[in-house]
């Protein structure tokens, strides 16, 4: 056991699993798994993945919101612009009993990555 698997703070067990493009990009297709972006809504509208629920990370009600658009029981595809927020926001969602995926370099990684957006 390495000593940040010991601490906890190795990839995976802070209750969501960093992911890169490529395996966030298989994941999407998936049945069972629903897509949130946590930005605001000015950066939803600027351009976001496909099929992306919105709840803003940054709003004094994220937690409620993303509760009212989530579907218990399916995975979770997260992002935010660089997946700091994404990263918190999966933290909270959890501790909800939600199976998470962030995107570990966010909408920037998925654009430079020639990944296509919608607005």
């Amino acid at each position: 056991m390495t000593i940040l698997t010991a601490l906890g703070l190795a990839s995976g067990t802070a209750g969501y699993e960093n992911v890169s493009v490529e395996e966030f990009s298989k994941l999407i297709t998936q049945k069972d798994v629903q897509i949130l972006d946590v930005r605001t809504p000015e950066e939803y509208a600027e351009g976001h993945i496909e099929g992306a629920l919105l709840a803003n990370y940054n709003g004094a009600t994220f937690k409620e919101d993303a509760l009212k658009v989530l579907k218990k029981g399916k995975k979770v595809a997260i992002y935010c612009r660089s997946g700091r927020r994404s990263a918190a926001a999966a933290e909270i969602l959890s501790k909800e009993g939600f199976e998470l995926y962030n995107l570990e370099t966010g909408i920037i990684g998925w654009s430079k990555a020639g990944k296509t957006l919608v607005k």
